[in-house]
């Protein structure tokens, strides 16, 4: 017996732990790089910078072949929501969760789902992969709580856990308009 089904699951595992790794190994970095670039003013540019950059694959993503008014629809609702919500996040350490934990999710679903494309099995994918983010990024606080310049924040496992539901959610809802959009083709095609 296997563990993975496939090269891709294996990579897309890989992925995850190395993701993981580089979020945990920069626990002790993190003030002291979020204090050089913000003496240097260069936090909130470095953070808008990286906006546009998920901003940019986004959109790449959906070019990649035509996309229908459904699903750029839905892509404007979803860059709204990632907007909204990294503007509302205090301060601009808190907004790396969004990117930090949303790459983690989209990683473990992506595992996930290519798993059961494979023929394994894997109840509700979507919620398995926001869960195990969330246990993850729980991990991450936890760490922090015995680190000398850390702390233990339950308002940041919070924000590891909704990073995980956003960015797992956006991940389904556009890979059902796309779904649509392709059967209303294919229909379109038949007829």
């Amino acid at each position: 017996m296997t563990l993975f089904k496939s090269n891709r699951e294996r990579r897309l595992w890989l992925c995850v732990l190395l993701v993981v790794i580089a979020i945990y190994s920069s626990l002790g970095l993190v003030g002291a790089l979020a204090g050089i670039l913000r003496e240097k003013n260069l936090l909130g540019s470095l953070f808008f910078i990286s906006f546009l950059m998920i901003l940019a694959a986004i959109i790449g993503s959906g070019l990649q072949r035509r996309a229908g008014k459904r699903e750029i629809w839905v892509t404007v609702g979803i860059i709204a929501v990632y907007g909204m919500m990294f503007s509302r996040l205090g301060s601009l350490e808190e907004r790396t969760h969004l990117f930090e934990y949303g790459v983690v999710a989209i990683l473990i679903h992506q595992a996930f789902l290519e798993r059961l494309n494979q023929g394994g099995r894997v109840p509700v994918p979507a919620v398995l992969a926001v869960v195990l983010t969330a246990i993850l990024g729980w991990l991450d606080e936890g760490i922090q709580a015995h680190l000398p310049n850390r702390v233990y924040d339950f308002v940041d496992v919070g924000v590891n856990f909704l990073s995980a539901l956003m960015a797992v959610t956006a991940s389904v809802v556009l890979r059902w308009s796309r779904k649509r959009i392709e059967e209303g083709r294919q229909k379109k095609f038949q007829d």
